[in-house]
């Protein structure tokens, strides 16, 4: 009796994708070079992907997709605060990086223009802002009287550069289970969002004395 064969899908692609990787220490040369070793066809890449790139960015948008998906199977996730909301995206996010460590560290650091590296997030990038949206609550722009649309994008930008940061930081965080980071998340969120409510100082004066804490260390 044949085998039957089993169906190809975004998500086993993008798997397949970051195992080639990994174990080749490259990325596919081409579509056919990667469809063939991995027993299907071009036509059944081209259902999903457009390029090769695409696949390599679609990776981190499905980190995200993971991560809220995870945090909407906890039924008190919809009670919590926004601020509450993003420090539990945050540590879900990271320990799904952490858990696929290897090839998120080969694939941010490849090229030596970090500039190149960003766009392998540009996915990343427009799904992260639209959580964003999703979670700025009713209350907060209730306390931000005047919360108008060009607030609502700060806030995106303000927080990508953020993740980007945090994304730096872990990159380069040799500490066990990198509990730096956890304390680098803790400290960075609370401060954000003390800024937001316009009463910074304490939090940021503590975040500050965490990184320079760090950089005096490192050196």
């Amino acid at each position: 009796m044949a085998t039957k064969k089993s169906t190809i899908t975004r998500e086993k692609i993008v798997s397949m994708y970051m195992d080639y990787t990994l174990e080749n220490n490259d990325k596919p040369k081409s579509v056919y070079d990667f469809t063939k070793m991995n027993n299907f066809t071009e036509a059944e890449f081209y259902n999903f992907f457009g390029t090769i790139e695409s696949v390599e960015k679609e990776v981190f948008k499905m980190f995200l997709e993971k991560t809220v998906e995870l945090l909407q199977k906890d039924q008190d996730y919809e009670t919590y605060d926004m601020k509450s909301k993003m420090l539990s995206f945050y540590f879900t996010f990271f320990e799904l990086l952490s858990a696929n460590r290897s090839y998120v560290t080969m694939s941010l650091k490849q090229h030596h223009n970090e500039l190149k590296n960003l766009i392998l997030l540009s996915s990343l990038r427009s799904s992260f802002k639209n959580y964003v949206v999703g979670i700025i609550s009713d209350e907060y722009r209730i306390k931000q009287e005047k919360f108008q649309n060009f607030q609502e994008k700060a806030v995106q930008e303000t927080s990508w550069i953020q993740l980007l940061l945090t994304l730096k930081f872990w990159l380069e965080d040799s500490s066990p289970a990198f509990e730096k980071t956890d304390l680098y998340i803790e400290k960075s969120i609370k401060a954000t969002f003390e800024l937001m409510n316009i009463t910074p100082l304490d939090s940021l004066i503590d975040f500050g004395k965490f990184i320079f804490k760090e950089k005096i260390h490192n050196k």
